[in-house]
């Protein structure tokens, strides 16, 4: 009784100090994403801030250790802290609240009679989720204000409290359909996790001993020393490029626009820690992905090498189908699994549960749907129609789920699929005439979610519930503080967003970056109002193809065990930006795991490991240093990501 009440007040402490992390971090992320824009660490599976957070925690941790061991953090305890710095990163960055607050705004600011946007629908935007009095926007837009006086503080309340009970039910629904799916992931599949090899290895007692891991760090990090030097003075050389480009200068070959070898040493590390089959099928669809534009061009097809155009080889409705395919794959594979949750409900089996009964699936069924619920009568009550809104989140969870199960057994460092969410992909089947200027106001809203899928919360929850299984934390305490850690991640971004642009102004010192987020949706608004879209049908065939090719990908794995090509591999690759970047360095990374196994075996490959955990290791160090500096000295610094 006395250890298991120790353990759980050591758990508390560890609560309490990601709480007292997550504001920081929030606000240093903001920075470096919108102030700075030297680098997006949220667009990155494995993100560099909470890596270097643990790990100066970690160095802290061994010094307690030595002289105030009744101090020190256990294991579990800085993968808690780990956890909850990860999902709330994932909630403030890229791809999530960091696009909300732009648009809240937008509409009502950038009006003018040339765009006619008044007129055209000012009327579709409830009053409860926006803000439209301009002495309020003057100093967020301006800047050289400040959030804390009473008009700008009850301009605000009204939305910030609206979308955090929006954004927090979202959450919970995604933590929800993870704890159905984990026990049959985790302990049945045995699901690898790669990315969180480095966090869990990190925290360990003999991690920071190995001589080959501290070789590689002084390797990469000597490099972004080196080429962050470059960037404050010129005059200093640098190394080496991150990204070098070319293309083909005739037709067809230039259709298949530009090649791109990335030399990101952290990817080749988190690289080297996927499956070799999934790692080789990533560049391998990349390839696939050009093939496909330079054969369009011999057909003579208009073609296009962007990921965000409806042209020949649509391959971001390729990424939505395929994404769909493997939700399929997903309901087929635990069939069973999901038949005895069905069958526990009807009968109220209290016994049946996650872990051993720690978490009964009844109740997160139940959340589950009330969570749906409560979404469904929120766009209700913005004006939507409620079958439309249910559609659109339920192919929304589809694809989280989807997502999660890719990055719980493939690792892919990103999954960017741009452009393409359910809001896309309805108005694309539909036509917008038949879906309506209120549905399609709230379109605009849902943006901040549906833009990219790189900065995704749900994986890092699911991966969070691996680390909390490994290292002996209950899924109830696990539950309990991931929920707590959501509700003030929310809170905190909409607290850092709003001070430092009322302080810099978001037109002015910040970036472009939310001047591009809060006009992209209303932007496809009037477009969808002014000149009416169609449907596409030639669109939803290609994603069609891509829910029967990744199906029929998974067939051929289950046939035959030597068959290399994986549908993740496919969906990961197919409508993604990223990929153009990390497709190199991924091939490296395959090549070198190919020869050890071969020549070396697996004892070499384990023996290698700690070097590439040391290649992320001292790029995320280094990549996370650079942007302090440049926040305390006001300069622009170097970026380890583009």
């Amino acid at each position: 009784m006395g250890m298991t009440r120790k353990t759980s007040a050591g758990n508390w402490r560890a609560v309490a100090i990601g709480l007292v992390l997550i504001p920081a971090n929030c606000y240093w992320i903001t920075h470096i994403e919108l102030v700075q824009y030297s680098a997006q660490p949220t667009i990155v599976s494995l993100i560099f801030t909470v890596v270097f957070s643990v790990f100066v925690l970690s160095l802290l941790n061994l010094f307690l250790k030595r002289y105030f061991p009744q101090l020190a953090l256990s294991q579990a305890e800085l993968l808690l802290i780990y956890s909850m710095l990860s999902v709330t990163s994932a909630i403030a960055g890229h791809s999530f609240m960091e696009i909300l607050i732009p648009i809240l705004g937008h509409a009502f600011w950038f009006a003018t009679p040339e765009n006619d946007w008044k007129s055209l629908f000012w009327r579709y935007i409830p009053e409860w989720l926006s803000v439209s009095d301009k002495k309020v926007l003057t100093g967020y837009y301006e800047g050289n204000s400040t959030l804390y006086t009473k008009q700008h503080l009850l301009g605000w309340i009204t939305p910030v409290s609206s979308w955090f009970a929006f954004v927090l039910v979202l959450l919970l629904v995604m933590v929800c359909i993870n704890i159905i799916f984990r026990k049959q992931w985790t302990e049945e599949e045995k699901l690898t996790y790669p990315i969180i090899q480095l966090p869990y290895q990190m925290t360990s007692e003999n991690f920071f001993k190995s001589r080959t891991l501290w070789i590689a760090f002084g390797i990469t990090a000597g490099l972004d020393i080196v080429n962050g030097l470059h960037v404050l003075f010129p005059s200093i050389p640098a190394l080496f490029e991150k990204a070098y480009r070319f293309r083909f200068a005739v037709k067809p070959w230039s259709t298949m626009g530009t090649f791109i070898l990335g030399i990101y040493p952290f990817v080749v590390g988190i690289g080297f820690l996927i499956p070799l089959d999934l790692l080789f099928s990533c560049w391998f669809f990349w390839g696939i992905w050009k093939a496909q534009l330079l054969f369009g061009s011999v057909m003579g097809w208009k073609t296009s090498a962007g990921v965000s155009s409806p042209v020949y080889p649509y391959v971001n409705y390729q990424g939505f189908g395929a994404y769909m395919g493997l939700f399929l794959i997903i309901l087929f594979q635990n069939r069973k699994h999901l038949g005895r949750i069905f069958k526990n409900l009807i009968i109220n089996d209290k016994d049946s549960g996650d872990s051993s009964g720690q978490v009964s699936y009844r109740m997160p069924v139940l959340a589950l749907i009330g969570g749906l619920v409560f979404l469904v009568i929120f766009c209700l009550k913005a004006g939507m129609s409620w079958w439309i809104s249910l559609i659109f989140f339920l192919l929304y969870f589809f694809l989280s789920t989807a997502i999660s199960r890719m990055r719980a057994e493939l690792g892919a460092p990103m999954h960017d699929l741009h452009y393409t969410g359910p809001e896309q992909i309805m108005v694309t089947a539909a036509g917008t005439r038949k879906l309506g200027p209120m549905n399609l106001s709230m379109f605009s809203f849902f943006w901040f979610f549906t833009r990219t899928f790189d900065s995704h919360p749900m994986p890092h929850q699911l991966e969070g519930f691996k680390l909390a299984e490994r290292s002996g934390i209950k899924s109830k305490f696990f539950f309990t503080a991931i929920l707590i850690a959501m509700g003030v991640g929310v809170l905190s971004q909409f607290w850092a967003l709003l001070s430092i642009s009322y302080k810099l102004g978001a037109v002015n010192q910040m970036s472009w970056v939310p001047m591009i987020y809060g006009q992209e949706p209303w932007g496809h608004l009037q477009r969808w109002l002014v000149n009416p879209i169609r449907s596409n049908y030639i669109a939803m065939g290609f994603s069609l193809f891509g829910i029967l090719f990744a199906i029929a990908l998974m067939l051929m794995r289950m046939k035959f065990l030597w068959w290399p090509f994986h549908p993740a591999a496919y969906a990961a690759a197919s409508g993604s930006w990223a990929i153009n970047y990390i497709w190199f360095s991924l091939f490296f990374a395959w090549i070198v795991k190919l020869l050890l196994l071969k020549f070396g075996g697996v004892h070499i490959y384990r023996k290698a490991t700690p070097f590439f955990l040391g290649l992320i290791l001292g790029q995320f160090v280094v990549g996370s240093i650079w942007p302090i500096l440049g926040i305390i000295f006001h300069v622009p610094t170097y970026g380890i990501w583009p």
